[in-house]
C-alpha cells in the first residue's frame, strides 16, 4: 500500500538529506524544497499529506510560509511539523498558534521525528474518516456539514442531538452506555445524569419521526442504533 507523500522544507542540504533518507526508509514518499517560495509553490501544485518545515529559510521564512498555508483553503488542512534550530518559547508558541501540529528543535533524533510523523498522519486519517457521511436506510448524517436528511429533507437538530445520533449511527449494532455517549461527545470530565441523556433521546426520536425507531433502548445498559 502506498505511503503518504511528505514535503520537506529546509535550506540545509545535510538536514534535508537526513530527513529524506529516514522518511523514505520508513516507506514514505518525499519531495523537497529549499526556500519558502518553492515550498508554497509545491504545496499548492501537489498537495502533500504533511509538511516538515524549517523556520529559518531564505526569502519567506517558515512562520510566514505556515501562515500562508493555513490561510489558503487549498492547503489549510495540511498538517505541519516545524523543525528548526530556533528553540525560544516565543517561537514555539507562535508556530503552534499559526496552526502547526508539532514543533521539533535541532539537533533532533530521526526516530523521534518519524514517530511524530506517524502520530500526526494517523490522527489526520482518523479525523478525515470522521467526516464521512453515514447512510442507513433513508437517513443520511453528514458530519462535515452538520446536516441530517431523511428522504433528502433536512431535519433540524441541536448540537447535542446531532452528536448523539452520529455517535450511535456510525457504529450500528454496538450498545453504548449513557456515560459512553457523554464521553464521545463532551469528554470524560463532563458531568451529566442518566436522565439528561434520556431526555435528549426522547427529543431526538421525536424529531426523526419514523426513523426514531432505529434508536433502540437496551434495558439496564443504554442505547444502540438498529443496523
Amino acid at each position: 500500500m502506498a505511503k503518504e507523500n511528505i514535503l520537506i522544507v529546509d535550506d540545509e542540504e545535510d538536514v534535508l538529506e537526513l530527513v529524506q533518507f529516514n522518511l523514505e526508509k520508513d516507506g514514505y514518499k518525499t519531495e523537497t524544497a529549499v526556500s519558502g517560495e518553492e515550498a508554497l509553490k509545491k504545496a499548492k501544485a501537489k498537495r502533500p499529506d504533511l509538511i516538515i518545515l524549517d523556520l529559518m529559510l531564505p526569502g519567506i521564512d517558515g512562520l510566514e510560509v505556515c501562515k500562508r498555508l493555513k490561510s489558503d483553503s487549498k492547503t489549510e488542512n495540511i498538517p505541519v511539523i516545524m523543525l528548526t534550530a530556533k528553540s525560544e518559547e516565543s517561537d514555539i508558541v507562535t508556530g503552534l498558534e499559526l496552526g502547526a501540529q508539532d514543533y521539533i528543535t535541532k539537533p533532533f533524533s530521526p526516530k523521534v521525528l518519524i514517530a511524530r510523523v506517524r502520530r500526526i498522519l494517523q490522527k489526520t486519517i482518523a479525523h478525515d474518516l470522521e467526516k464521512i457521511p453515514v447512510k442507513i436506510h433513508e437517513l443520511i448524517i453528514d458530519p462535515a456539514r452538520h446536516e441530517v436528511l431523511i428522504k433528502n429533507k433536512p431535519v433540524e437538530l441541536t448540537f447535542t442531538e446531532f452528536s448523539i445520533l452520529y455517535t450511535l449511527a456510525k457504529r450500528p449494532g454496538l450498545v453504548f452506555t449513557r456515560y459512553q455517549i457523554v464521553d464521545s461527545i463532551r469528554g470524560e470530565d463532563y458531568l451529566v445524569t442518566d436522565r439528561a441523556i434520556d431526555v435528549q433521546i426522547v427529543s431526538l426520536r421525536k424529531k426523526l419521526g419514523a426513523c426514531g425507531k432505529y434508536i433502540e433502548t437496551v434495558r439496564g445498559i443504554g442505547y444502540k442504533f438498529k443496523d
